[in-house]
């Protein structure tokens, strides 16, 4: 085998494990909001959301792209410099997370001000501790996964995911308050740097001892471009939540929340191949091969392609039915600002930030962008507050991160110098475009037909299997049933356009064939085609 071909088996590998790992951490952490929707009222739901909200960018900010420098450092360093580079970064995090904790302690005001909500003052010093924990302990998965451990990331993300579930679903059967998620949340963070701690000391022997100043000053100076540029990309796909915490109250902004839902598994599939993409263009573009970087990210676009372009065909036709099964008709409204922020989902194909991180200059031009950008957004939702409604400040937000993902591809076009005999490398992308579109013709034909009986079916069902007359429950089944059939419709047809038009690649064939006979012995010993060959 060839050094290019075991590195792309490597790739997949390591962002298959990455993928599990999120798939089965989603499993895990589905239920929450399920649970959250249907056991609180809408305005604690509201505060729930915005609390999360505040922790989870915060925990983004704080670190000033620190954690990610792991990436570039552990892949180049040498082994006594790989634990400095650790030390480094558990210093810096440790004292940004503590600076906001105090922060918030002595003005806990600051987020009650910005949501206009006394109940957020109040638990404002609670949420800081939670940003101090949360910010030391997330450096977990990151660390693993520089330090190319797909399998042992794996590990650490399911049981975060199962330790997080665990102490949340807990807090909203015996309490079901936003303070006592908050609590959970302490003490998820608390287990989670148990295990770094545990991590780093078998990884990284002594790596206490190994602090160089100069070699800090080395770090963060590559860090902190990339990390302001992490900051305004943050603050590009989420500050427009604060823009309607500001303006409209707790229950409708939980209506908005629920609208920027994310689609399931679709981050988590982008993150995986972006994470090992990072380590792998770092090492083409020390040895200047450009070719090779091109043909990494072509074949990762396909892949996110497969996966993308369907799914936002089948949430387009089918929005309404998923809004209200996940989260009850409470939040029908939900529903157009779903399908407005899921138009992000063509775009996501998109992979540039493995290829910008490689290249300095590109990240200090990349920077400029996204301050643009940012600015632009910012003054758009600062002169429509007083005339936008839900769907105008999605719409918004949307624009911004289309034009940006625009501008960045253009940057990484010129920078690798991509021409028109490259573009052979995107035909399976247009395929499945194609595909996507036909399967959903025929499923919105179904959708539209069938949607009422099935609902009307579904809720008899759970009548008589459970005994009740709650609507929650009733909705859900019923939705759940609209949901599968047209699922059962879209997917054969997908899946057999792709296959009968090359989408699907005779390896993949082999490893879908190989996992079956794993699973049911004597089963997918079927002879391949010749097409497959």
């Amino acid at each position: 085998m060839s050094k290019p071909e075991a590195a792309t088996q490597s790739l997949k590998q390591q962002s298959a494990w990455l993928l599990v790992a999120k798939v089965i951490g989603f499993g895990f952490s589905f239920v929450l909001p399920l649970l959250i929707v249907r056991y609180l009222s809408q305005e604690e739901v509201g505060h729930y959301r915005e609390a999360f909200q505040v922790i989870m960018n915060a925990i983004v900010i704080l670190p000033l792209g620190f954690s990610m420098s792991s990436f570039y450092f552990l892949a180049r360093e040498k082994a006594d410099r790989r634990g400095a580079a650790i030390l480094n970064i558990l210093l810096f995090n440790f004292v940004v997370g503590g600076l906001a904790c105090l922060t918030l302690y002595i003005y806990p005001e600051l987020i009650g001000n910005i949501f206009k909500s006394p109940e957020l003052t109040r638990l404002g010093p609670l949420i800081g501790v939670v940003i101090w924990i949360w910010v030391f302990s997330t450096f977990l998965e990151t660390v693993a996964i520089a330090n190319q451990e797909a399998k042992v990331a794996t590990v650490f993300i399911v049981l975060a995911q199962f330790s997080k579930t665990l102490l949340m679903g807990s807090a909203v059967f015996l309490f079901a308050t936003v303070e006592s998620f908050i609590y959970a949340a302490m003490i998820q963070g608390i287990i989670q740097s148990c295990i770094l701690f545990w991590y780093l000391r078998s990884r990284f022997p002594r790596f206490w001892t190994k602090f160089e100043p100069s070699f800090f000053k080395d770090q963060f100076v590559y860090a902190i471009p990339f990390g302001v540029a992490g900051i305004l990309w943050m603050l590009q796909n989420d500050i427009h939540n604060y823009f309607v915490g500001y303006k409209f109250s707790s229950a409708e902004y939980a209506i908005y929340a629920y609208g920027c839902f994310e689609v399931p598994l679709i981050a988590m599939l982008a993150e995986s191949v972006t994470a090992v993409l990072i380590p792998r263009m770092n090492t083409l573009q020390v040895a200047g091969d450009k070719e090779e970087m091109i043909r990494l990210t072509a074949r990762a676009m396909q892949k996110l392609a497969f996966f993308y372009f369907p799914i936002y065909v089948f949430l387009l036709i089918t929005a309404q039915t998923f809004i209200t099964t996940l989260f009850t008709t409470k939040y029908e409204q939900s529903a157009s600002i779903f399908v407005i922020n899921i138009t992000i989902l063509p775009f996501s194909i998109l992979i540039t930030d493995p290829i910008v991180r490689s290249y300095k200059e590109l990240g200090r031009l990349f920077l400029v962008t996204r301050i643009v950008v940012l600015l632009t957004l910012v003054t758009v939702l600062y002169y429509g507050l007083e005339h936008f409604g839900l769907t105008g400040m999605i719409t918004a937000a949307v624009g911004a991160i289309v034009l940006e993902k625009m501008i960045a591809e253009t940057m990484v076009i010129r920078k690798l110098r991509l021409g028109m005999r490259h573009l052979p490398l995107m035909k399976n992308v247009l395929k499945t475009a194609v595909i996507s579109i036909a399967a959903g013709i025929v499923t919105y034909f179904v959708y539209e037909n069938v949607k009422v009986v099935l609902e009307t079916a579904g809720e008899h069902f759970a009548q008589e299997m459970f005994s009740t007359q709650k609507l929650a429950i009733l909705n859900f089944f019923g939705g759940s049933l609209v949901l599968l059939i047209s699922g059962i419709v879209f997917a054969p047809i997908y899946l057999f356009l792709a296959n009968i038009w090359g989408v699907i690649e005779a390896d993949e064939k082999e490893s879908v064939r190989a996992a079956v006979r794993r699973i049911w012995p004597g089963r997918g010993a079927v002879p391949a085609a010749d097409g497959d060959l």
